[in-house]
């Protein structure tokens, strides 16, 4: 099926433009293909949120470590399949025991601080393919990333909803994962990438 829709639309466009070079149809290619894959993704995902009746709080919890995700970065899975997998299991499963489980303050409290703390320290981090060399760019998101989980821990603490203040430390707690370097490591994958490159 992905081949089928990448062959339709990259014809397309040769029709239509027919002096794009291979090297731009090679970047087209790339594009689509990651359009493609997070679309389906994303219909599988929301799909299984339907049938499990969590569809709200899946949409909630993407929201929370999105606004985290969107300047903290960290590692992406190396192949769609383990992704799409990944995903799924942690977006329909975390919602699912948001519902059933009450986390006692005085454990939001020491849980926000740590965040805090792992996300001033690790974040922003960057992935062998997408290494943020820019000093001052990674300042700028350390600083965003943790006044944004500051925000986050906070409402977590005042929320009177028992479930979307687990699903906001949830969230949080999924960009810790994917920033720790014990993480990277253990998947053998290369850490602070901006290293290898002279800023």
């Amino acid at each position: 099926m992905k081949k089928k829709f990448l062959n339709f639309s990259l014809s397309l466009i040769k029709k239509k433009y027919p002096d794009t070079s291979d090297t731009k149809l090679d970047e087209l290619r790339y594009g689509l293909e990651g359009f493609y894959l997070t679309i389906t993704k994303f219909i599988f995902t929301f799909v299984l949120a339907y049938i499990t009746h969590v569809l709200l709080e899946m949409f909630l919890l993407l929201l929370f470590f999105n606004i985290l995700r969107t300047t903290g970065f960290g590692l992406h899975a190396s192949k769609s399949s383990n992704c799409l997998i990944s995903s799924s299991i942690v977006f329909i499963f975390l919602p699912l025991l948001a519902k059933f489980i009450i986390i006692p303050f005085i454990m939001k409290v020491i849980l926000g601080v740590v965040s805090i703390i792992l996300i001033f320290i690790y974040s922003p981090a960057d992935t062998e393919k997408r290494p943020i060399v820019n000093k001052k760019r990674r300042e700028l998101y350390k600083m965003i990333t943790t006044f944004n989980c500051i925000i986050l821990v906070f409402l977590s603490l005042i929320v009177n909803n028992e479930v979307i203040s687990n699903l906001i430390i949830f969230g949080i707690y999924i960009e810790i994962t994917l920033i720790l370097p014990f993480i990277y490591m253990l998947l053998g994958l290369s850490y602070n990438n901006f290293k290898n490159y002279a800023t």
